[in-house]
């Protein structure tokens, strides 16, 4: 068996992007800041270009695809709201929009048999991070933050490498509200909090019910400050991380108690028996199909709603949502959810078991009126605690399940962007 030393050895060579498709890289976004800068002179707007995210920061993993961050930092005496479409002027024809919190713009380049999106995202050129109008405007801090600790400590960078591998095939990498997961700016603050990968999954691992509260800068006098003073809002995951370039943002907001935990039993599994397998992605659906075989229900989740964060958050929003109405009728042994934004829509897997009966609720017993009719409808009506309820026998199968929902909750699945629910099976 490997040592924990060997196998970050390994993986780090495996997760670093090759020099040709960094050079590579450099070269197309030369040609692209050249031409934002050219046209930003002639257009006479006040503005500057600053490149964001892991390439500026050289955290980088190798991918399928990759995404670099432009920002163009316009003036303070332009109006933030108008600055998406002074951006689309200084653009090429083909960016592609797309719609967030503050309206940015995709180019994608195929560069030495490589995919890259160049996220090109405007942002105002504020002095103070108290300024900011837009998250996105907080991010020439966050840059400059880190590339410092690393310019410090260069083994850092390699260490964030590790651990952004690590919580992407976890599964818990993003930010995004149908992952609820960790960012790849907190993580590169957790790896400077933490010096290294194996002892930040080590603090993880070892980590109670009570909330890990971390402020690297020390702006607060101790924990109970933070808890204090923070707004309460920020206060609810499961890690309180303080942005080391504004003290009243918790840059782990967006992470949930149920990836935290799925995380921390990964972090306690590598610890306990250390594996390459943690860097490899899991093949869950492979892992579903081959336990339950004929038995696992396969749906498709069809959405009109931008591709990325949108859409997810939606359908993963309509899973929950979905859920909670199949189990009136069915215990639910197994379910899974995963957001495809290549083919933009929902992956759905279940293993169900039909109830015998469903319980349904009846008026008080004080609504006489009300109870005789409920009495007329069902057969078996019992009186608990002033409240009336009946049990009627369920005959109902999956799909026929399916077909009552989509007929009744047609308006809600278009309130909840779904367009329709295609089942891949017959169960």
């Amino acid at each position: 068996m490997l040592t924990i030393k060997e196998i970050l050895k390994r993986e780090i060579d495996l997760i670093k992007p090759s020099s040709e498709e960094i050079a590579g890289i450099e070269l197309e976004l030369a040609k692209l800041r050249a031409n934002i800068e050219e046209k930003i002179k002639k257009q006479k707007i006040s503005a500057e270009i600053f490149i964001g995210g892991s390439f500026a920061k050289k955290t980088l993993i190798k991918k399928e695809k990759y995404d670099i961050d432009v920002f163009v930092r316009f003036d303070m005496k332009y109006d933030a709201e108008k600055i998406s479409s002074m951006l689309k002027r200084l653009l090429p024809k083909n960016v592609k929009k797309i719609h967030g919190s503050r309206d940015y713009f995709s180019l994608n380049k195929e560069i030495k048999s490589i995919s890259v999106d160049f996220e090109i995202i405007p942002v105002i050129k504020i002095k103070n991070p108290v300024e900011a109008k837009n998250i996105m405007d907080l991010s020439y801090f966050h840059v400059n933050y880190v590339r410092k600790k690393i310019a410090k400590n260069t083994r850092l960078a390699d260490e964030i490498k590790l651990a952004k591998a690590f919580v992407h095939f976890q599964g818990c990498y993003g930010a995004e509200s149908y992952i609820n997961g960790f960012s790849g700016y907190a993580l590169e603050l957790l790896i400077v909090h933490y010096k290294s990968f194996v002892n930040f999954i080590k603090n993880i691992a070892k980590s109670s019910r009570e909330k890990i509260v971390i402020d690297t800068e020390k702006f607060y006098k101790n924990r109970e400050s933070i808890l204090r003073e923070v707004n309460e809002a920020k206060l609810s995951s499961p890690i309180i991380l303080i942005d080391p370039t504004f003290k009243e943002r918790n840059a782990v907001a967006a992470l949930s108690q149920e990836t935290f935990n799925m995380f921390r039993n990964a972090c306690i599994g590598f610890l306990k028996k250390p594996s390459l397998e943690f860097f490899k992605k899991k093949d869950v659906i492979s892992f579903l199909d081959k336990k339950y075989k004929n038995k696992l229900i396969k749906l498709n989740l069809l959405t009109e709603k931008q591709a990325g964060d949108i859409a997810g958050t939606k359908l993963k929003k309509f899973f929950s949502f979905f859920c909670s109405k199949i189990e009136r009728y069915f215990e639910i042994k197994e379910k899974y959810f995963e957001y495809d934004e290549k083919q933009n829509m929902g992956k759905v897997y279940f293993v169900l078991n039909g109830r015998k009966e469903i319980l349904f609720r009846g008026p008080p017993v004080g609504m006489e009126d009300r109870l005789k009719e409920f009495k007329k409808e069902h057969k078996k009506v019992i009186i608990q605690a002033g409240k009336s309820y009946a049990k009627e026998k369920n005959n109902l199968t999956f799909n026929k399940f399916l077909n009552e929902f989509s007929n009744k909750d047609e308006k809600i699945l278009r309130e909840m962007g779904v367009s329709s629910v295609e089942i891949l099976n017959k169960i």
